[in-house]
């Protein structure tokens, strides 16, 4: 009995430390969509460029030997922001390096029933701290679908943007329906 109880510890710890948390789970839902995405741009606020831009190209790619999501908006302007993704300690946290000049960051929540991943501000550094990216939200749709709402914080005022967001043919192979 005594030699079967240290086996039975050891398998335990062993689970334990094997055991992923709510946050690396959220963060391999965010790996999924590693692909190319297009799809139309809807916003709150009449912006000049927002007619020029009502289809948004997305490409998230897992990088870094599998520790970070980069996340790169593309549209017909010269300046495309790029948001990283990653885990820090048993927070998932997401750093948008935007086109205003700033960082701001933020950190991910998945709701209970894991179709919607929400991201609430944390800070912001960078020369432009009045006009900064303060919030995001994934919706998981199905393997080829989802919807990325951000919002913009235009001083005081806020400027909500969303992509609905389709998966096109990665390296020339058909999405599937």
């Amino acid at each position: 009995m005594r030699s079967i109880r240290p086996l039975l510890l050891l398998m335990m710890l062993s689970t334990a430390a094997f055991a992923q948390s709510d946050a690396q789970k959220t963060f391999e839902k965010l790996k999924a969509l590693s692909g190319t995405w297009e799809g139309k741009v809807t916003m709150d606020m009449p912006v000049p460029e927002a007619a020029e831009h009502s289809v948004m190209h997305v490409t998230l790619r897992t990088t870094s030997r599998g520790n970070a999501v980069m996340h790169e908006m593309t549209s017909a302007g010269p300046d495309d922001p790029i948001t990283m993704f990653y885990l820090d300690g048993g927070r998932l946290l997401l750093t948008h390096y935007c086109d205003a000049g700033n960082r701001p960051r933020m950190e991910g929540t998945l709701s209970p029933d894991g179709k919607t991943l929400e991201f609430n501000f944390l800070d912001v550094a960078g020369s432009n701290l009045r006009q900064h990216m303060h919030h995001a939200k994934f919706t998981f749709i199905d393997a080829n679908h989802h919807t990325e709402d951000w919002t913009f914080m235009l001083g005081d005022k806020e400027v909500h943007g969303r992509l609905d967001l389709h998966r096109t043919a990665d390296a020339g192979e058909a999405p599937s329906k």
